[in-house]
């Protein structure tokens, strides 16, 4: 592989007073005294060697007043800013946001999430797309990416996304919104930083093939602050299946600190309870499509027509998912987004409880790689990281369904119409990259 060098010019003074800063661990009595109570082995042994883990969670209780106006507790556990995880998917949720934002601060007649989309290529390595059979017309759009990305977490989907929204607006908006300390430097393809920097063309067109709206290609010359060195491991394999020995290097890569992550969905899920400047600019039929989305299981799905056996309800549920469990509890719903990768594991979820009228947040994440290699696949996903996921779930679960509320929250705004599968011989969809 080619070695690349780059200079790079500082253009956001505030990003880099931020990254420089150093984090504090937190770390709250409640949480510890908690998690004594789950008496699980794996559970107990992530929590009793956190830091091998690189554990950090986040718990946020939810409370009603009267006028069901939702206030906040955040109780954090190794929770550290400047302890870098891999966020994988979990940036799917602001590529999500940021496409449909795209949409509204356009404000072009004609262009819709639902509108078709074409892709064209004008920089190495891009690549073209211009229909996609598993969409009702057989094009690709906004909102069917957000679909996939949400529902099986498809990667296709979130590299077009990336392509829609420029590097350059995706990483000035999350800082103007107030994560300085996030970045999203590529696709989830092999390209090089500089190939990253390029997007794609793009146009919308009537079903008809008529052109809407035409967005040229688009290059970032803003700069990234790199200075943070962040390296892992002891020795990863390159794209030549070669074992390297040393550290894998995860400095340019994307980065969404763990209190991002979950402000970004607070923000969502709860737009008023947060500054005006972190609100995404989405209309009341964004929102509703967001949470449908998020909280839709794949086998309910008609396009794409997912296969239910392989992609079932718990897939990308992880704090309800287990080797036995792949169904929610009844009355449940998870609104989410997971990812995995080089051995990191995480979840950000808002857990609404129709029946028994209970909501909180939580968000985690965990580093399972017992053996310090990087790109082998031989990652404790199974065997440690699902299982202590479920186990945290549960515990927070079991918690909230015990805990005394003075009012019961009206989660009437979270309630949305789900679809319903149909048999008419859609192919099903059973190998998704994801």
């Amino acid at each position: 592989m080619k070695n690349y060098t780059y200079h790079f010019l500082i253009t956001f003074p505030f990003y880099l007073i931020a990254s420089v800063c150093l984090g504090q661990v937190q770390t709250d009595n409640f949480l510890k005294k908690l998690f004594t109570k789950n008496t699980d082995a794996i559970f107990q042994q992530v929590i009793q060697h956190s830091q091998e883990y690189r554990l950090q969670i986040i718990y946020t209780r939810i409370d009603r007043d009267k006028h069901n106006a939702p206030s906040f507790t955040h109780y954090r556990y190794q929770v550290d800013s400047t302890l870098y995880f891999n966020p994988a998917s979990t940036v799917k949720l602001p590529l999500a946001l940021l496409s449909l934002e795209k949409i509204n601060q356009l404000n072009v007649v004609g262009v819709t999430k639902n509108t078709a989309m074409q892709f064209d290529s004008a920089y190495s390595n891009q690549s073209r797309e211009w229909k996609d059979p598993t969409s009702l017309n057989g094009y690709p759009s906004i909102a069917h990416f957000i679909k996939k990305a949400f529902l099986v977490s498809d990667n296709d989907a979130y590299s077009r996304m990336y392509e829609f929204v420029g590097q350059e607006t995706i990483n000035r908006s999350l800082h103007a919104k107030g994560y300085p300390d996030t970045r999203i430097t590529h696709r989830f393809v092999r390209m090089t930083p500089e190939e990253n920097r390029h997007t794609n063309p793009v146009r919308f067109i009537t079903e008809k093939g008529e052109m809407v709206f035409s967005q040229p290609a688009a290059y970032n010359r803003d700069a990234f602050d790199f200075r943070r060195v962040e390296k892992l491991g002891k020795g990863y394999y390159d794209s030549k299946d070669s074992l390297v020995q040393e550290p894998f290097d995860f400095t340019m890569r994307n980065k969404l600190p763990l209190q991002s992550l979950q402000q970004i969905l607070q923000s969502v899920m709860f737009p008023t309870s947060v500054k005006a400047r972190q609100k995404f600019q989405l209309t009341e039929e964004d929102y509703s499509f967001v949470y449908q989305y998020l909280s839709q299981f794949p086998g309910e799905t008609n396009y794409p027509n997912y296969d239910p056996s392989q992609y079932y309800d718990t897939y990308v549920k992880f704090f309800f998912q287990d080797s036995l469990h792949h169904q929610l509890p009844e009355g449940v719903r998870v609104f989410n987004k997971v990812g995995w990768a080089y051995g990191f594991m995480t979840d950000v979820s808002y857990v609404a409880d129709f029946k028994n009228k209970v909501e909180y947040m939580l968000t985690a994440t965990l580093y399972v790689n017992s053996d310090g290699i990087l790109n082998d696949n031989k990652y404790e996903y199974d065997t440690i990281a699902h299982p202590f996921l479920y186990q945290l779930g549960q515990t927070i679960y079991q918690y909230e369904l015990k805990r005394k509320r003075k009012y019961k929250p009206d989660l009437s705004r979270f309630q949305v119409s789900y679809e319903k599968r149909i048999a008419d011989g859609i192919p099903l969809i059973r190998d998704v990259d994801n």
